[in-house]
């Protein structure tokens, strides 16, 4: 029974990592590229680990699998999102045909800070404030 359920374990992660291989080759963007792949690896990676717990049956062999995944759960997102961050900020191409850019317009790329729609606001307040007071400034001296 353990022998089929080892089976299973370990072809399910192999399809898995097919996936995620696959995905790097299809997807047409590097952020699709990198969700496709993160999570169907992670999965694969995983199951294949169980496998590898079950079969060995040793309590170390299962407590460093189970380090080792927790390990990979916690940095493969963590890594993805980084990788996706910084190229997209690189000016990275989005797919043609992508329907939202839920980032546009809120990077600032003089600062490298992303802003939210309500620091947009108070940012484009401050700028209007100061264009108006240089404004106000340099007719006050011209009048002089």
């Amino acid at each position: 029974m353990t022998d089929i359920l080892i089976f299973i374990l370990a072809t399910l992660g192999a399809l898995f990592a097919m996936l995620a291989a696959i995905g790097i080759l299809r997807m047409p963007d590097t952020l699709l590229r990198i969700s496709v792949t993160t999570k169907a690896a992670t999965l694969g990676i995983g199951l294949i680990l169980g496998a590898a717990a079950l079969y060995f049956g040793d309590l170390a062999v299962s407590s460093r699998v189970q380090a080792i995944i927790i390990f990979i759960v916690l940095t493969a997102p963590v890594g993805a999102h980084l990788i996706g961050r910084t190229s997209y900020f690189t000016g990275n191409e989005l797919w043609k045909k992508s329907v939202i850019d839920d980032l546009k317009g809120k990077y600032d790329i003089k600062k490298h800070e992303l802003q939210s729609e309500d620091a947009q606001k108070l940012h484009r307040k401050e700028k209007q404030k100061k264009e108006d007071d240089d404004r106000k400034n340099a007719k006050e001296e011209n009048t002089w």
